[in-house]
């Protein structure tokens, strides 16, 4: 063992997760006392909202998508996958947007999800498109959508038809242009572990880079949130090219869940439905807490190329739809 190692280690044994824990409650009891002012103001405090707004409503579904990602990467043979899915990606696609609709979760736990897939071999086109469909056409959302949404019943059609679209095209586009991307090679533990030892050291590996990765997209969203003036919005509405693109950014902006934006595109009443259509396609597909996950999970060539296909297919998906529905 080499002298870094040996110290990275002897770090490692000294600093447990217990000691980061009380180190982090002592800074913020300081911080309480010593900016009390500061920390009360109007700006701060909704900054605070939204920061644990998004955390709150994240962590069980991230928590969801570790331990499924786990069961697949441990439990699960390969040869299943191989099995389930037609041989051809073109085929596969398809199917595996429509499974995507069967697991209720948000957009952060579809991440470690589509990566255990493709590490079981899972061609990336099919991977892709489970890891668009799965938080935007569940059961879930699809019932959060109709009750946020009682007098246009039809958005609930409309939001099912654009999302499973943008998933089905960029899975194809994906499966051709993507698939020379490299997949940062996952976390291994070791072979002599046990089965069920190796899934405890994989959901903890993934979980501490995965929800470090979610806290540092959902100050970013909360930081925009509270820069964005409303007037901005209330100027834009009024034109739909320009109330589709801005819907389409604020949603990769402000990083809503995927089980309660449906709630916010209706309170946006100054946009058409179809801009608020596009706020629902794209905030699921690609989001500021998404890019940051995807850099970590996948690798930063993947999200650089993936983030913009995905907000185009998704804003010009929707406008299609939302021209034939609404």
């Amino acid at each position: 063992m080499t002298r870094v190692a040996e110290i990275t280690e002897a770090v490692r044994r000294r600093v447990s997760s217990t000691d980061a824990f009380c180190a982090i409650l002592l800074v913020a009891v300081v911080a309480r006392f010593a900016l009390g002012d500061v920390l009360t103001t109007p700006s701060v405090a909704a900054w605070t909202t939204v920061f644990a707004a998004i955390c709150i409503q994240a962590a069980p579904f991230l928590a969801l998508g570790i331990v499924l990602s786990t069961a697949l990467a441990v439990f699960v043979p390969p040869e299943f996958f191989r099995r389930a899915l037609p041989t051809r990606p073109a085929l596969a696609v398809p199917v595996a947007g429509v499974a995507g609709g069967v697991l209720p979760g948000c957009e952060c736990g579809s991440v470690p999800v589509a990566a255990a897939l493709m590490r079981r071999g899972v061609a990336r086109g099919p991977a892709v498109a489970f890891l668009l469909s799965a938080p935007a056409i569940n059961p879930v959302v699809l019932v959060a959508t109709s009750v946020a949404f009682p007098g246009h019943p039809v958005m609930v059609l409309a939001r099912f038809v654009a999302s499973l679209g943008t998933a089905l095209v960029v899975g194809w586009l994906w499966q051709r242009v993507g698939r020379d991307a490299p997949l940062p090679l996952r976390f291994v533990p070791p072979d002599e572990a046990g089965r069920w030892e190796r899934a405890r050291i994989t959901a903890a590996h993934d979980l501490a880079q995965a929800a470090g990765l979610l806290v540092v997209g959902a100050a970013t969203a909360a930081t925009l949130n509270v820069v964005i003036p409303r007037a901005w919005l209330d100027h834009l509405g009024g034109n739909a090219v320009a109330g589709v693109i801005t819907l389409s950014l604020l949603a990769v902006l402000l990083a809503v869940c995927s089980e309660a934006d449906a709630f916010i595109a209706a309170s946006l009443t100054q946009f058409s439905l179809t801009a608020r259509l596009a706020f629902l396609a794209v905030g699921p597909a690609v989001d500021v807490k998404l890019i940051a996950m995807q850099v970590g999970t996948f690798g930063r060539r993947f999200a650089t190329r993936f983030a913009p296909l995905t907000l185009v297919a998704a804003a010009i998906i929707a406008s299609v739809v939302g021209a034939v529905l609404l």
